[in-house]
């Protein structure tokens, strides 16, 4: 049986707090899905969303399916730190919401009520 694995690339000078993506990645997407995890900046993050959603701003996160078991998620953690102090957050909990509503995604859930939920027990068992 395959285990899951969360293979993790930075492309920006970033250091911050520890986000336990791998965890939260099995927990939301089970122990056989591969998931790529790009982080990065503004100017990635705004050529990805660009290129793929036609809209011409820095996401925060993005997320791509790659096939039933696999995907890849950008993680902008320029604007994460923006968000952060604009809401009154920690950085910590600012990533780990933004990578489980990536990973809730890539599991098919959608904008709505039971995604917030689920994103605000997923913070809270994390952060």
């Amino acid at each position: 049986m395959r285990q899951s694995t969360v293979s993790m690339r930075k492309t920006v000078r970033a250091s911050g707090p520890r986000v336990p993506f791998e965890r939260i990645a099995r927990t939301v997407l089970g122990k056989r899905y591969e998931l790529s995890l790009v982080v990065c900046g503004d100017s990635l993050a705004r050529r990805m969303n660009r290129t793929y959603r036609k809209k011409g701003y820095a996401a925060n996160v993005l997320s791509f399916p790659l096939g039933k078991n696999d995907g890849e998620i950008f993680l902008n953690v320029q604007a994460a730190a923006r968000e952060a102090k604009k809401y009154g957050f920690s950085l910590r909990e600012r990533l780990t919401l933004l990578f489980s509503h990536g990973c809730l995604h890539l599991k098919g859930m959608r904008h709505g009520s039971a995604m917030e939920e689920r994103e605000r027990t997923l913070v809270k068992k994390f952060s």
